[in-house]
C-alpha cells in the first residue's frame, strides 16, 4: 500500500495546520513591522513562508489536496525571483513521484478491473512504475498485439482520500480566499470538487481522451499536436498507447531558445484550438503533461480534468478580451456585469475595471509577445499588493463557477509560457480560435 494518509483525523490535522500557520506568521509580521521592517518586506516574507507551508502540507497528501496543489503549482512563474527558490523546491517535491504501490497491489487492482485473465491481455508488463500521478501510477507494458502501452492504475483508497480532502478544503475556504482576493471561493471549490470527482472514474477520462484523439490524431501527418489513442479502460485502470518525448519541465530547465519558442507555440495552439475543434478543454495544464516528440510534434497526456465546451470557448470571453485590449471601458464593465464577473452590491468604475484587466491583454497587442517570468510577476504584484487600486478593484470581481476551468487553464498555460520564456505569435492564434475576439 502507498503511504497515502487516509485516516480522517490525520488528514484533517495536516490541513488544519494551514490557517494556524498563516495566523502565526501574520502575528509575527506585525512584530516585524513594529521593529521597523517595511510592509513590502514583511508581506513578501509572510507570502513566501505561507506558500512553502501550503505546498509542503498539500504535497504530503494525495487525492484532492495533492490535485489542488498541482493546480496551484503552475503559478510558480508569478513568484518574485528573490522568493522563488523555496517555492520551486516545494513544488519540485510536490510534483515528484509518490511512494509506489507494491506489485501485488497493482496485480490485485488489475484483476479487479480487467478480470482474472488480465495477464493474457499483455505480452509484457513492467511491475516497476514508470511515473506517478496524484491518484495513481503509470506502468509500461506491451499489449497482446505488440503495441507499447501505458497502464494507469489508481491507488486503492484514492477515492476515499480525495473526497475527504475536498470536504476539508471546503472547510478551509477562507485560507484559499487569500489566493483569489474578491472571488467567492466556496462555489469555486464546489466546481473544483465536482470536476475532481469525475477524475476518479477512468472511463470518463478515457471518453475525454478518445474525443481529443479523434481530432488530434496521432496517425495524421498534418497534426502538430497529438493525443495517444485509448486501448482499454475500466473505472480504475486505463490503457493507452505509449509515447516517448521530452516533457516541457525539461525544456523549461535546459531547452534551447528555438525549443522553448516552438513548445510555447504548440501549447498556445492546443489551448485555444481544442475547444473549437474537439468541444473539450484540457484542464490540467502542468509541464509534465506535455511532451515534445523527436519529430517536432507535441503529445498531450492526462485527460482526467476536462471541461465540456461544445460551442468552443464562450464568446463573451473573447469580446471582453477585445474590449479590454482596445480600452473600451464602459462596454467592458457592462459585459462584465452581464456575465456576473462583478460581485452583486459592489461599486467599481469602468476605468478601474479597465486598469485591472487591460495589462493582461499585453500579449495580444503585438504580432509576437515574449512571455517572461518578470512580466507575470508584475501582473501578480500589481493585483496582489493591498496598497494598489487594482487590489481593491479585484475584490469587487467574482469568478463565475462555469468559467473556473477556463480561467485556471488560461492562467496555467500562461504560467507555463512564462516558465518557458517563450516568444509566441499568440495574437494570430487567438484571432483564429477565440470566438468574439476578432469580430
Amino acid at each position: 500500500m502507498t503511504d497515502m494518509p487516509r485516516k480522517a483525523v490525520a488528514r484533517t490535522a495536516k490541513l488544519a495546520s494551514l490557517p494556524l500557520g498563516v495566523a502565526g506568521r501574520m502575528v509575527g509580521g506585525w512584530g516585524k513591522r513594529l521593529a521597523g521592517q517595511s510592509a513590502a518586506e514583511v508581506s513578501a516574507d509572510i507570502s513566501a513562508k505561507t506558500a512553502e507551508q501550503l505546498f509542503a502540507v498539500l504535497g504530503q497528501l494525495k487525492g484532492g489536496a495533492m490535485k489542488f496543489g498541482q493546480a496551484l503549482s503552475v503559478f510558480e512563474a508569478a513568484v518574485p525571483d528573490e522568493l522563488a527558490e523555496p517555492y520551486r523546491e516545494a513544488l519540485t517535491k510536490l510534483q515528484a513521484a509518490a511512494p509506489p504501490m507494491p506489485a501485488r497491489t497493482v496485480h490485485r487492482v488489475l484483476a479487479e478491473q480487467l478480470g482474472a485473465g488480465w495477464p493474457k491481455r499483455f505480452a509484457e508488463f513492467d511491475d516497476d512504475p514508470a511515473a506517478a500521478a496524484s491518484i495513481g501510477q503509470v506502468h509500461r507494458a506491451l499489449w497482446h498485439d505488440g503495441r507499447q502501452v501505458a497502464v494507469k492504475v489508481q491507488y486503492p483508497g484514492a477515492d476515499e482520500a480525495l473526497l475527504a480532502d475536498l470536504r476539508q478544503l471546503q472547510r478551509f475556504s477562507r485560507v484559499f480566499q487569500t489566493l483569489v482576493p474578491g472571488a467567492d471561493v466556496k462555489p469555486l471549490l464546489t466546481e473544483l470538487r465536482d470536476r475532481m470527482v469525475e477524475e476518479l472514474d477512468y472511463r470518463a477520462e478515457a471518453d475525454n481522451q478518445r474525443g481529443f484523439a479523434e481530432v488530434f490524431d496521432p496517425g495524421s501527418p498534418d497534426e502538430h499536436v497529438i493525443v495517444p489513442r485509448v486501448v482499454a479502460s475500466a473505472p480504475k485502470v486505463m490503457v493507452t498507447e505509449w509515447v516517448s518525448g521530452t516533457p516541457l519541465s525539461a525544456i523549461i530547465r535546459e531547452g534551447s531558445v528555438a525549443e522553448r519558442n516552438e513548445a510555447g507555440r504548440l501549447l498556445a495552439e492546443f489551448h485555444f484550438s481544442a475547444p473549437a475543434r474537439a468541444g473539450l478543454l484540457h484542464a490540467d495544464p502542468h509541464p509534465g503533461n506535455f511532451l515534445l516528440l523527436g519529430d517536432g510534434r507535441m503529445a498531450v497526456l492526462d485527460f482526467g480534468a476536462c471541461a465540456k465546451l461544445p460551442g468552443g470557448i464562450p464568446r463573451p470571453l473573447g469580446v471582453m478580451t477585445r474590449l479590454a485590449r482596445d480600452g473600451r471601458s464602459a462596454e467592458l464593465l457592462n459585459l462584465l456585469r452581464d456575465e456576473h464577473f462583478v460581485r452583486p452590491g459592489t461599486e467599481v468604475s469602468a476605468q478601474d475595471a479597465l486598469d485591472y484587466l487591460a495589462p493582461f491583454t499585453d500579449p495580444l497587442r503585438t504580432e509576437k509577445f515574449h512571455f517572461t517570468r518578470r512580466w507575470l510577476q508584475r501582473q501578480a504584484g500589481r493585483i496582489g499588493d493591498a496598497r494598489n487600486q487594482e487590489f481593491r478593484t479585484g475584490r469587487s470581481f467574482n469568478l463565475p463557477p462555469h468559467y473556473l476551468l477556463i480561467h485556471r487553464v488560461t492562467a496555467g498555460a500562461t504560467g507555463i509560457l512564462c516558465q518557458l520564456d517563450a516568444e509566441v505569435a499568440v495574437r494570430e492564434i487567438v484571432e483564429k480560435w477565440q470566438p468574439g475576439f476578432a469580430d
